[in-house]
């Protein structure tokens, strides 16, 4: 199911050829509120279409591993306990997307940008038509808490599960270490996150439908049935892919 977003009107651009369709494979990027899925369906999307899944946090990890000026740089302000200013984000992205765009791969960007200012600062140094969907998966903040709430996250190996029957500590069955909530997985801390992304993310996603890039794919439902659905979304855009 493809809607468009609340508040804009008529729905977005889901058919026709996708803008720098001509360049090979797929250059997604993946939008969604904490406890929509974000991370997992974008890494199962890259998967099955065998192009690259840039998180974020892996590109940060890269980029300090490789010693770099550039890596330097994002060290010194994770060492220092701060954000990484937007610019330098936006640099360190456009390094892991260059990569993957020179290699023919496509990609699926997770995680950013999320506001408008840091996507204007991805298109000012990748170009206007550097990525070819903008996919939002839908969940409302109804059904996002709850999950956030049950969010479990293994101290040691950082493998992240739901507590379905409600327990709150166990041992992890991969390393040993002990499964409990996230200390910021309170319901106040949890309503503060849901409220930023309404806030700072929902312009982008009207900022991106604007330039004819977004669509809204319902992300209620099990995990498969809302990956079919964004697969649908690409292959209407992507023809080629739709035998993979």
């Amino acid at each position: 199911m493809l809607t468009h977003p609340p508040g804009v009107g008529g729905p977005s651009s889901g058919v026709g050829e996708a803008k720098g369709a001509n360049v090979g494979a797929p250059r997604l990027l993946v939008l969604g509120r904490q406890g929509a899925g974000k991370g997992t369906q974008a890494a199962r999307l890259a998967d099955r279409l065998d192009i690259d899944h840039i998180a974020t946090g892996d590109v940060f990890r890269a980029a300090v591993r490789s010693g770099s000026a550039l890596g330097r740089a994002v060290g010194s302000y994770l060492d220092a306990g701060v954000l990484v200013p937007d610019r330098v984000v936006a640099d360190v992205v456009a390094d892991q997307l260059r990569t993957a765009t020179a290699a023919g791969r496509g990609f699926v960007l997770d995680g950013y940008p999320r506001t408008v200012s840091q996507g204007v600062d991805l298109f000012r140094v990748m170009g206007d038509d550097c990525i070819d969907l903008a996919l939002e998966i839908d969940v409302p903040n109804r059904i996002v808490l709850p999950r956030l709430a049950a969010r479990r996250v293994c101290r040691g190996c950082g493998a992240t599960t739901v507590a379905a029957d409600g327990r709150t500590t166990w041992t992890c069955a991969e390393c040993g270490d002990v499964v409990a909530p996230r200390d910021d997985d309170t319901e106040d801390a949890i309503r503060r996150r849901l409220a930023t992304y309404d806030e700072e993310t929902s312009p982008l996603v009207r900022w991106l439908h604007g330039r004819d890039l977004l669509v809204v794919v319902d992300g209620t439902g099990e995990p498969d049935a809302v990956q079919t659905r964004i697969r649908a979304a690409v292959e209407t855009r992507f023809p080629s892919f739709a035998s993979r």
